[in-house]
């Protein structure tokens, strides 16, 4: 048929879009007990691994514009998590950190991956060669959006 380039089921993107988005939820449950959001598991990763990074270091890594970003550090900074402030060397620069609070979170969350790959119920060679595979496609994306 003519249009089927067209039919939803064929589209990549909304593939996708609906697997993170299924995604999302079956990590709700799991971040309850840190009582965080998706998004805000992402900057705590981000933050467990280096402990201080620029609004601009933590944009590029999730992929966030500022605009996005700030709204939410703001309501984990509120909730404990993490604090802002601005860097001694350049005023424009603010530098994101965690807290006590922040960082005894980071043993909680310690058997979130587990129990998601629990879930998935796929091998060890199977993530490995999806994640490749996404990982070569969010690249490809972004590298064309960079064009733009």
């Amino acid at each position: 048929m003519a249009g089927d380039h067209l039919k939803l089921e064929n589209q990549i993107c909304f593939s996708i879009y609906a697997a993170a988005r299924e995604m999302t939820k079956m990590y709700k449950p799991l971040l309850e007990k840190l009582n965080v959001t998706y998004p805000q598991y992402l900057v705590l990763l981000v933050l467990w691994e280096m402990d201080s990074v620029t609004v601009n270091e933590m944009g590029r890594k999730l992929y966030l514009d500022s605009g996005t970003l700030t709204p939410m550090l703001k309501r984990m900074e509120s909730a404990g998590l993490l604090y802002r402030h601005r860097s001694s060397e350049d005023e424009r620069r603010v530098i994101i950190s965690l807290t006590d609070k922040g960082k005894a979170a980071q043993e909680d969350a310690s058997s979130i991956p587990h129990q998601l790959v629990d879930q998935l119920g796929m091998d060890e060679e199977e993530l490995i060669q999806f994640k490749a595979s996404l990982v070569k496609t969010l690249n490809r994306v972004h590298e064309k959006n960079q064009e733009l």
